[in-house]
C-alpha cells in the first residue's frame, strides 16, 4: 500500500479522499491556488503545496507543476478526484513517465473514453447499445446543421472531450444550430481545451440511470449499483439516489452487465461510471463513460457499505477487487443533493463571498454531509460553485425523502445565496415522491417548484417577529419569562418591531389575547393573523392562521435571520417606519456576477430588440448571456473580450429606441 499520495484536487473531494487515506495511514499532500490558501484541504492534509494563481488554468490544470510538487515531495501516487486533470489523458501519462502511480484507469482508456465520438465507435463493436447521432470530424456550422437535420430535431450538441454539462445544447430547429453550436464551442475550449462537438438525437423526457463499475489489475470486473441522476438543471445533475428507483430485477441486471461489457471492452482498471439513457419503453442507450469517481459516489457507498476511495487505492497499488459479483449486495435507498452558492432568484447566478454562518445537519443520525468549507470560508468565482453534498439513508425511499426535508430544514448557511431552498421544493414535489423521473422535470415542475418557495411577506415578518419576541423573552427581566404553558404576554401589553428588507420597511403589531396565554393577534404587512406559540427545544414552533410551522431563527441585535424549507430571509430591525422607495430599473446592463467577457454579440451602435444577445459573461465554468431587456440602441461598449468584471459593473451603454425605427435585419 501506499505510504504518501498527493491529491490534485480541491474543495470537498480533496476532503473526502484526505479522510479515508487517513483511516488507512496514507500521508497526503494537497495542493492549492491562491484563492485557496486557507481553505479546509490544505488544512487537513498533512503537507500543503502551493501550485499557482488562483485562475484554475495555473494552478489546477498546472500538469508540469503537479508533477514536480509530487516529485518534491516523494509522493507514490496521485488521486485526481473528479473534474480538473482526472479524465485527462495527458496527465495520466505524466504520472507514468514519471514513476507516479495515477489512481484511476489506464493512458488508453482515458483516450478512449474521454472522445466522445471514439467511445461511441468503440461501444458499437462492443454491441452496447447507443443513441443515433454524428460522432465524425467535420465540425463546421454547415456540416453540422445538415447532419442534424439528416437526425431530426430535437439534436443534444455535446462537447467531444465534455462533461458535467458543459459544451452541451439542445437545439430544437435549424435556425438555433449556428449559435448553439458557436456557445458550445466557446464553452467547451475553455472548459477542456478542445472545441470538437458531436450532434445526436435527442430523446425525449429519458431517465439519466448510471452504473458503478469497478475493475481490478487482474480482470476482474463488477458492477455495484445503479443510480438515478434523472434530475438535472442545464445539463447538470441535482439530485442523485441509489438504487435507481422503479427498474425491474431484470432491467436492473441487465443494465448492469452491459456496463461491465463496456468496461471490459477498454481493458478498465480503477472506479469507472458508465451513463445510460433510459426511455419510457426500458429500452437503454449508452451515453458515455465517466472515467473517474463520480460526484454521486456515495449514494453507492451508504447502500453497499463500500468505501470507494478505499477500493481506489487499493487496486491501483496492485491489490484484487475484495469481492466478487454475488457477493455485492445492497440494503436501503440513499439520496444525494448538491449544495451549490448560487441564487435560485437570479437565474442561479453563482454566489461568492465569505460564508459567515455555517450550521450543517451531520449530527442527525443517517445524514452524511461532505462539505470541503466551514463557517468563515469565502466561495471564489474562480471554481466551481459546488461546496458540499448532502447524502441521507433510509430503509426505503420513503424514510429517505422524509430524512432528506429533514436534514435540509437543518442546514443554514448565511453569507452567500444558496441553493438549499430549491431543493427541497423539488423534493417536495409529489411526482418526486411518485418517481415520476426524466430529464425534463424541472422544467416541467418549474411553476410548482417556484410557488412552493413563494410565502406571503405578512407570514415572513410574523416569522421573524415570533423569533425576536422570544428571543427578548429569554433575555430581558423586563417582559415574562416563557413557561412550561407557553408563552405570556402581559394582557394589556402591545408590542411593535419595525424590520427592513430590501429596502422596504414594515411594521409588525404583536397584541396578546385576553383570554389564552399563548396566543396572539399579529398584524404585518396589512395582514392580521391568529398565532400561537408553541414550545420546542432545537427549533421553533409557531401556528399561523391554524397553519403549523416549524423553523429556525437566529436572532441578534441588528439583524433576524429566518430559515425555513431551506430558504432564509434576512430582516434587519429598525427603529423608526419609513416608507420605501423602489429603484428604478436601469436600461443599460449591469454585470450579473464577477466574471470574465467571453464574447461580445453588439457593436457601437447596433440596434437591438427585446431579448437579443448582448455579450457573454464566462464564470465558474459557464457562460452567462445577457440579453437586451428592451429596444434600444448600443451607444458605448465599456469592456473588451478577456476583461475581469465585478459584480453591478456596468458593461454597456444603451439609450432608448424610438419603436418606429426600423430594426430589420438587425
Amino acid at each position: 500500500m501506499f505510504k504518501r499520495i498527493l491529491i490534485a484536487n480541491r474543495g470537498e473531494i480533496a476532503c473526502r479522499v484526505i479522510r479515508t487515506a487517513k483511516s488507512m495511514g496514507i500521508e497526503t499532500v494537497a495542493i492549492y491556488s491562491e484563492a485557496d490558501r486557507n481553505s479546509q484541504h490544505c488544512q487537513q492534509a498533512d503537507i500543503a503545496a502551493f501550485v499557482g494563481p488562483s485562475p484554475a488554468v495555473e494552478s489546477y490544470l498546472n500538469i508540469a507543476k503537479i508533477i514536480e510538487v509530487a516529485k518534491s515531495h516523494h509522493v507514490e501516487a496521485i488521486h485526481p478526484g473528479y473534474g480538473f486533470l482526472s479524465e485527462n489523458a495527458h496527465f495520466a501519462q505524466a504520472c507514468f513517465d514519471n514513476g507516479i502511480v495515477f489512481i484511476g484507469p489506464t493512458v488508453d482508456a482515458i483516450r478512449q473514453m474521454g472522445s466522445k465520438s471514439q467511445a461511441k465507435s468503440i461501444m458499437a463493436n462492443a454491441q452496447v447499445p447507443l443513441v443515433p447521432g454524428y460522432h465524425g470530424e467535420n465540425n463546421s456550422i454547415p456540416h453540422l446543421v445538415k447532419e442534424a437535420d439528416n437526425i431530426g430535431y430535437p439534436v443534444m450538441i455535446k462537447a467531444v472531450m465534455g462533461g458535467g454539462g458543459k459544451g452541451m445544447r439542445v437545439v430544437n430547429n435549424a435556425q438555433e444550430m449556428p449559435l448553439a453550436i458557436e456557445s458550445a464551442q466557446r464553452e467547451s475550449q475553455s472548459s477542456f481545451g478542445d472545441q470538437q462537438l458531436l450532434v445526436e438525437k435527442c430523446i425525449v423526457k429519458p431517465r439519466h440511470v448510471e452504473i458503478q463499475v469497478f475493475a481490478d489489475q487482474h480482470g476482474n470486473c463488477v458492477y455495484l449499483s445503479d443510480r438515478d441522476c434523472s434530475i438535472q438543471r442545464r445539463h447538470q445533475k441535482v439530485v442523485e439516489e441509489a438504487p435507481a428507483p422503479g427498474l425491474s430485477r431484470q432491467l436492473r441486471q441487465q443494465m448492469g452487465e452491459t456496463a461491465v461489457q463496456a468496461a471490459k471492452a477498454i481493458d478498465y482498471v480503477g472506479a469507472g461510471t458508465v451513463e445510460f439513457l433510459l426511455d419510457s419503453s426500458g429500452e437503454f442507450y449508452f451515453m458515455e463513460m465517466n472515467t473517474r469517481l463520480q460526484v454521486e459516489h456515495p449514494v453507492t457507498e451508504l447502500i453497499t457499505g463500500v468505501d470507494l476511495v478505499e477500493w481506489q487505492l487499493r487496486i491501483a497499488s496492485g491489490e484484487p477487487l475484495p469481492i466478487s459479483q454475488p457477493e455485492i449486495v445492497h440494503n436501503g435507498h440513499a439520496i444525494e443533493l448538491r449544495i451549490y452558492a448560487e441564487d435560485p432568484h437570479r437565474d442561479f447566478m453563482p454566489s461568492t463571498g465569505q460564508i459567515c454562518y455555517l450550521s450543517e445537519p451531520s449530527q442527525i443520525a443517517n445524514v452524511r454531509v461532505d462539505s470541503g468549507v466551514i463557517q468563515g470560508d469565502s466561495i471564489s468565482e474562480y471554481y466551481d460553485p459546488m461546496f458540499s453534498k448532502l447524502i441521507v439513508f433510509g430503509d426505503d425511499r420513503r424514510s429517505a425523502i422524509s430524512l432528506l426535508k429533514k436534514a435540509l430544514n437543518h442546514y443554514h448557511v448565511l453569507g452567500i445565496s444558496t441553493n438549499i431552498g430549491y431543493l427541497h421544493s423539488i423534493v417536495s414535489q409529489p411526482q418526486f415522491a411518485d418517481c415520476e423521473l426524466d430529464t425534463d422535470f424541472l422544467p416541467r415542475h418549474k411553476v410548482d417548484i417556484e410557488q412552493r418557495q413563494t410565502y406571503p411577506q405578512s407570514i415572513w415578518l410574523t416569522l421573524a417577529a415570533v423569533a425576536r419576541l422570544t428571543k427578548q423573552m429569554q433575555q430581558s427581566s423586563a417582559l415574562p419569562a416563557p413557561t412550561t404553558h407557553g408563552f405570556r404576554l402581559s394582557r394589556q401589553q402591545v408590542m411593535r418591531f419595525t424590520f427592513s428588507a430590501n429596502k422596504n420597511n414594515h411594521q409588525v403589531t404583536i397584541t396578546a389575547d385576553k383570554q389564552i396565554d399563548k396566543q396572539f393577534c399579529i398584524a404585518a404587512d396589512g395582514q392580521e393573523h391568529n398565532v400561537v406559540i408553541f414550545n420546542q427545544q432545537d427549533e421553533l414552533c409557531v401556528e399561523i392562521d391554524a397553519k403549523r410551522y416549524h423553523y429556525h431563527a437566529l436572532v441578534n441585535r441588528d439583524i433576524t435571520h429566518i430559515f425555513y424549507h431551506g430558504q432564509v430571509v434576512n430582516f434587519s430591525h429598525q427603529g423608526n417606519y419609513q416608507s420605501s422607495q423602489a429603484d428604478l430599473e436601469e436600461l443599460s446592463p449591469t454585470a450579473p456576477l464577477n466574471g470574465i467577457i467571453s464574447a461580445l454579440l453588439v457593436e457601437k451602435g447596433s440596434q437591438v430588440k427585446q431579448g437579443d444577445p448582448l455579450l457573454v459573461v464566462e464564470a465558474m465554468k459557464m457562460e452567462y448571456t445577457i440579453n437586451a431587456t428592451q429596444t434600444a440602441i448600443v451607444d458605448e461598449i465599456l469592456c473588451e473580450l478577456g476583461d475581469q468584471v465585478q459584480h453591478g459593473d456596468i458593461l454597456l451603454n444603451l439609450s432608448n429606441l424610438n419603436d418606429d425605427v426600423s430594426l430589420e435585419g438587425k
